[in-house]
């Protein structure tokens, strides 16, 4: 007969196990993640592709300021994104698929944007704020103007995109060139690359202009948002959408059937079926290019954004520049810092501004051949990865029950070639055209009355000096 201690010992015994059991179904059954909730802050950009014809220069302006333009036009697919996001990979600062991995790269930010990356660290938010005279001579505007117009909102300084938008209007009417390009091309800054703010281009926005440096900001915005508002489980990122959607679309397959997606299937399903295979990983544009591989005491790159720092990993972007992946990061590589604007106990902002002024760069000599491989020790990592930290979504099915979407991947307003994009946009309005023959007509008028006018000054003195020898 047993005692009731050893009753209740087996009891405890056997609960434990079938505890254990059940838990073991819960782990081997769960296949994904919960989603989050994002959204995106897209500004109003109707005034300002009003403003688009009175460039009347398209090269020069594209020469002088990069490819600005087509971020414009530049259709969003918010589907699209916000299914990406669900990727975001916070312990290695990149999105994690089943079996690839993709991260966008200063590198790719450059091209896409048509701005070279000058060896310096464009912004750390130390710098000095710009006085009310700086910004007027910058702009072409009177101080006066400035100074009255210059507002506080959300704790920073700035100028409402009304007033600068009233401001290119006026010299764009007067076809003052110089002076209209320098804001519009500020508000592009303030309301496009750097939206902070609904209608008010801030200090900050000002400030990367004055650099004309703006690709690693840029970077570090998209990173740092991505990162914060995936550890706060949702909410609004804020960051260049226009070019973190062209550098996505940019991989996705070229295929006429993922296009053309005739069974109109949800995103989701759609980037749940890539393979690294499917990926269109690499563009010739790159061919060039080394990588942007470390930063002073830093393993990797570290980014400061308008709102806080983070590093990110060229070590996990190698394929889409060609180079090839072979085996498994080391851990030092990819090891991963954050901090948000006002909360940085380690001093990181002070490490990443000193680490800027010692960068290095990798090519073919370190990295290897181009050939865009990626070799199994490499994908094996990565999938293990993928079922440690789970996808956000169930793998898709031959015959997906559930379809809905856009029937064909929405890049039709994004052109990479800024000429093209002009193509595109100038017959939308004949406004472009009559600006371009007023601004010649008063040309050919000027030379004209020129020209009459040094006529006249060498006839009267011809007549001079004809008196002159007349005279005894």
């Amino acid at each position: 007969m047993h005692s009731s201690a050893s009753i209740s010992s087996d009891k405890k015994k056997i609960f434990k196990e079938l505890k254990g059991f059940i838990c073991k179904i819960f782990r081997y059954g769960k296949t994904k993640r919960h989603t989050k909730k994002y959204s995106f802050r897209q500004p109003d950009l109707k005034e300002l592709r009003n403003l688009t014809s009175y460039v009347l220069d398209p090269l020069g302006f594209k020469a002088r300021y990069g490819k600005l333009l087509p971020l414009l036009t530049t259709q969003v697919d918010e589907g699209l994104m916000g299914t990406l996001v669900q990727f975001y990979d916070p312990l290695y600062h990149c999105f994690s698929f089943l079996d690839f991995q993709l991260l966008p790269t200063l590198e790719e930010y450059a091209h896409l944007v048509g701005i070279p990356i000058l060896d310096q660290l464009s912004f750390s938010g130390l710098e000095s704020i710009p006085t009310s005279q700086e910004i007027a001579d910058m702009l072409h505007i009177d101080e006066s103007l400035v100074k009255a117009h210059m507002t506080n909102k959300g704790g920073i300084q700035g100028l409402p995109s009304e007033f600068l938008i009233a401001q290119a209007t006026v010299y764009g009417k007067a076809m003052s060139e110089d002076a209209f390009e320098v804001i519009f091309v500020l508000l592009i800054y303030g309301l496009v690359l750097f939206p902070n703010i609904d209608k008010f281009v801030d200090v900050n926005a000002i400030r990367i202009f004055s650099a004309l440096n703006p690709v690693l900001t840029l970077l570090g915005d998209t990173y740092v948002s991505l990162h914060l508002r995936n550890a706060k489980g949702g909410g609004a990122i804020v960051c260049c959408l226009p070019l973190l959607y062209k550098w996505f679309i940019s991989h996705l397959p070229q295929t006429v059937t993922f296009k053309e997606n005739k069974g109109c299937l949800r995103w989701s399903t759609r980037l749940m079926s890539l393979t690294n295979d499917d990926i269109s990983w690499y563009d010739r544009v790159y061919d060039g290019v080394q990588i942007i591989d470390s930063c002073g005491e830093f393993s990797n790159v570290p980014l400061l954004g308008t709102c806080g720092g983070i590093s990110y990993n060229p070590i996990l972007a190698c394929r889409q520049l060609g180079f090839p992946l072979k085996d498994k990061p080391n851990n030092i590589l990819l090891e991963g810092v954050f901090f948000q604007e006002g909360k940085d106990p380690q001093s990181l902002k002070a490490r990443m501004v000193r680490a800027w002024r010692k960068f290095h760069k990798k090519g073919r000599n370190e990295l290897g051949p181009k050939n865009c491989i990626a070799l199994e020790p490499y994908t094996t990592w990565v999938r293990k990865r993928a079922s440690e930290y789970l996808m956000p979504y169930d793998y898709p099915r031959p015959t997906p029950l559930v379809v809905a979407g856009p029937s064909t991947l929405p890049n039709q307003g994004v052109i990479d070639d800024p000429d093209d994009a002009w193509a595109s946009l100038l017959p939308q309005s004949s406004k472009f055209w009559k600006r371009r023959y007023d601004r010649l007509a008063k040309e050919k008028a000027d030379m004209e009355a020129a020209y009459e006018r040094e006529v006249k000054r060498l006839c009267a003195a011809y007549l001079s000096a004809s008196r002159a020898s007349r005279d005894p």
